[in-house]
């Protein structure tokens, strides 16, 4: 049950040495910081239950953010009224999660394509709002919901664990703190572990049933084949995952706010997804990466950099390069990001997955060309 095919393990195992290995490889791209690699790694997980949804179905969540923020919320409650071990947290999150993805679910489920896709939109805003005005007792608005050192934490009380020190306490994994590289591995861990699930599920009958639906749910409704279930489990599923997101960034930095709900968290969500490539095992991770990194480097990039990368330039093409340069970068970072995204629609609509199968696909027939160009020569008759 828990097995997985020769192809698949060998996948796991190389998509676990390159999270593992992160601070490495990150290094010379400047992106080896343990708080900017779990950003990394925690939206890889969204975009990986994203695709459980997305990429299998076809249906397009644009709320996919609601479930982030009530993951964020229940995590720090239970940091609050229970423990502050990350366990009891991450699990709630996740069942929380569950259940405001099947109530989400069943209703926006009553409609498909851009009617799903607006009614997922108006159920994220609805819990935008109550996050941020009308439920401030519970998610205390605009501030964010914050730890305080007098928090009842009942579990951790008759345990007689206390907070080490005199500020606020911070999360633990049965004592070890969840703070710099160890916060990271502990991220990277369950990313490895959601890779797993979402390999479970794309090979089972279950993701075949939602590949079936992706393709021509209609013919599938006629064959007799109840679609309904299967479109709502893949929506709880994914639910759950952006609720696991959501609590890891409770357990990385230990507050809660409305803004995890915003409708441009959603679209950023979805975007991922497609610029990685939708349907993919891998794509999504590799977009959620490239996503972060435009924003957190990329975006880090001034004048003064530009023109200590083109200072080998004679002075008048030095300045034209850097006038032209500065606006892709920086603030305008957007800019570029969008030009790529125009790009791997275009030209790639599969994804940055699509360009590496035809690179694999073109490098494949050349070596099979230059094998018979071999072989033909090695069997050519002696004159």
């Amino acid at each position: 049950m828990l097995s997985l095919s020769r192809k698949d393990l060998v996948t796991l195992a190389v998509f676990a040495a390159v999270v593992l290995t992160m601070p490495l490889w990150l290094a010379p791209f400047g992106a080896a910081y343990p708080g900017l690699m779990q950003k990394f790694v925690i939206y890889a997980i969204i975009a990986i239950g994203f695709n459980i949804l997305f990429g299998l179905t076809g249906y397009l969540s644009f709320g996919h953010a609601a479930f982030i923020g009530i993951g964020s919320y229940t995590t720090v409650w239970s940091f609050k009224l229970l423990s502050m071990n990350v366990v009891p947290a991450i699990l709630l999150a996740i069942i929380v999660s569950g259940v405001f993805a099947l109530v989400i679910g069943y209703f926006s489920l009553k409609r498909t394509g851009i009617y799903f896709s607006i009614l997922t939109l108006a159920f994220a805003q609805m819990c935008y709002s109550l996050a941020y005005s009308v439920l401030t007792p519970i998610t205390n608005g605009e501030t964010g919901l914050l730890l305080a050192r007098g928090d009842p934490r009942v579990i951790d009380t008759l345990l007689n664990i206390r907070p080490a020190g005199e500020g606020l306490p911070s999360p633990t994994f049965f004592g070890i703190g969840m703070i710099g590289f160890t916060g990271f591995y502990f991220c990277a861990a369950v990313l490895i572990l959601a890779f797993y699930v979402s390999q479970k599920v794309f090979a089972s009958p279950f993701g075949m049933a939602l590949r079936g639906i992706k393709s021509n749910q209609t013919r599938m409704n006629y064959t007799g084949f109840n679609t309904k279930p299967y479109t709502l489990a893949a929506f709880v599923i994914s639910g759950m995952f952006a609720g696991l997101a959501g609590a890891l960034m409770s357990v990385t930095d230990p507050l809660a706010g409305a803004e995890r709900m915003k409708w441009t968290e959603s679209g950023n969500i979805v975007l991922m997804t497609i610029l990685g490539g939708a349907g993919t095992l891998v794509g999504p991770v590799i977009g959620a990466w490239l996503i972060k990194y435009f924003e957190n480097i990329f975006s880090a990039i001034n004048e003064t950099v530009l023109r200590r990368v083109f200072d080998f330039m004679p002075g008048g093409s030095e300045d034209f390069v850097v006038a032209v340069a500065s606006k892709f970068v920086g603030e305008g970072w957007h800019l570029t990001l969008g030009l790529l995204f125009v790009v791997v629609v275009v030209f790639l609509p599969g994804g940055v997955m699509e360009g590496v199968r035809r690179l694999a696909a073109r490098f494949g027939r050349t070596r099979r060309k230059d094998a018979q160009g071999r072989e033909t020569s090695s069997t050519q008759p002696a004159e």
